[in-house]
């Protein structure tokens, strides 16, 4: 197994971190919670995006029903994909206080 981290790339962040060099900060020097808030940002404009598409083929205004198929799909598998990170978190916070020091 690899002392390394490999390139993470999701929903647009890439970071690169070694097993030795626990200070080195995500590409573009942004901190956890710029991150964080910059992916929630994402997900709700997205959620936004589905929710017009819905809004459009609900009231016929449609013009392209593949296009808005796709929003509504991307907004569903990004607030998936939010969630999960949510409980990936809570499950390491869960961890965390069950150990013994």
């Amino acid at each position: 197994m690899s002392n390394e981290i490999q390139n993470i790339n999701a929903q647009g962040i890439t970071t690169a971190a070694s097993a030795g060099d626990s200070a080195r900060q995500p590409a573009g020097d942004s901190s956890f919670g710029e991150i964080l808030k910059k992916s929630l940002d994402e997900v709700n404009d997205l959620q936004k995006e589905g929710q017009k598409a819905m809004g459009d083929i609900a009231t016929g205004q449609v013009k392209d029903l593949h296009q808005a198929a796709i929003a509504i799909d991307k907004a569903e598998m990004s607030m998936k994909m939010m969630l999960e990170v949510r409980n990936k978190a809570i499950n390491a916070y869960k961890e965390i206080l069950r150990t013994q020091i």
